[in-house]
């Protein structure tokens, strides 16, 4: 959407090192030079004085961040900073819906945002998501290059605009492609699984953020382990997740899990550049904290079905190795 705006200065965009591989590949895809940023100490979102640097040596037109698993980045500090050095900001929410920053909900910081129905996630439409934004001409952009690349979804006066600028012929309006589109547009029966998800959001949303309270009160308590924070946010969460020790005590606490039934692994990709589709084009980058949660990091389950007694069984399997439910 931005690329075909013609508002970017240049084709240069900061992607988060600890992130998913669809929100790292479309900059590959669409020609962009990625520029891969650190993970945060707190919120394993962008690194602010990683991204500081970045912003001064590569002066990207784009950036996009991840409110990782649901946690909020540090806002207020990248917002500042999209007002100095001029980027369009995109929000990857789709582990994220119900989360809050400074009372604000995320998805509506950046230019763009995004959002997951996936199964596993918040709200399920088995597969698919959206996008939101407050900019008219990238929603304008938005309806058509989700939908082959034609106006057909816009305002019948704009759509005329259009069929008048590039000379449309009359009678082939109706099929006439401004735009090098996709075909990603939602069915009817995921639409109607999603609106019938819209009426329990709110006991969702409640129940995952009571889950997470209880994981980090816990895991607050256990020094050997270190996890994401932000006191700033609201935080509701698809999983928890947290660093062991070390790679071994991982594969220990790993073991552990399954053998009571507990599903866990590790956050996302971890460090991308160690992907074999970033490093076989690009090179790895070692940045220490990505690294980090590359080599330690494991999920444990969040979900409105899980009561807080699950959760304690969770904990208390990882922290005290308790193997009796």
């Amino acid at each position: 959407t931005l690329l075909y705006s013609g508002k970017l200065k240049n084709n240069k965009v900061v992607v988060p090192a600890v992130s998913w591989p669809t929100t790292v590949a479309p900059a590959i895809q669409l020609g962009f030079e990625p520029i891969l940023c650190e993970a945060d100490k707190e919120t394993f979102g962008l690194d602010l004085t990683h991204l500081k640097k970045l912003l001064k040596e590569h002066k990207p037109g784009a950036a996009i961040l991840v409110h990782v698993l649901g946690v909020p980045n540090d806002l207020e500090p990248i917002i500042e900073l999209k007002n100095r050095y001029g980027f369009f900001l995109m929000e990857d929410a789709c582990a994220a819906t119900g989360s809050t920053y400074d009372g604000a909900r995320v998805g509506t910081f950046g230019d763009l945002s995004s959002f997951s129905f996936f199964f596993g996630h918040h709200l399920s439409t088995i597969e698919g998501g959206m996008v939101c934004t407050n900019d008219e001409e990238l929603y304008d952009l938005l309806l058509q290059l989700r939908s082959h690349g034609w106006a057909k979804d816009l305002p019948h006066s704009k759509e005329a605009e259009q069929a008048k600028h590039h000379k449309a012929i009359e009678f082939n309006r109706p099929f006439t492609f401004y735009y090098p589109g996709f075909n990603f547009r939602s069915t009817d029966l995921n639409a109607q699984l999603g609106l019938s998800q819209l009426e329990k959001v709110d006991d969702v949303v409640e129940r995952r953020k009571e889950n997470h309270a209880i994981y980090q009160d816990r895991f607050s308590k256990a020094s050997q382990f270190h996890f994401q924070k932000n006191s700033r946010a609201e935080i509701c969460s698809i999983s928890f997740v947290a660093l062991a020790p070390s790679s071994e005590a991982r594969e220990t606490i790993a073991v552990r899990l399954r053998s009571n039934q507990i599903e866990t692994r590790p956050l996302g990709g971890g460090n991308m550049s160690r992907q074999p589709f970033w490093a076989s084009r690009y090179g790895t980058i070692p940045l220490p904290m990505a690294d980090r949660i590359h080599n330690t990091s494991f999920q444990l389950p969040n979900h409105p079905g899980l009561m807080p007694p699950d959760i304690h069984f969770i904990c208390d399997t990882v922290i005290l190795g308790n193997k009796e439910h």
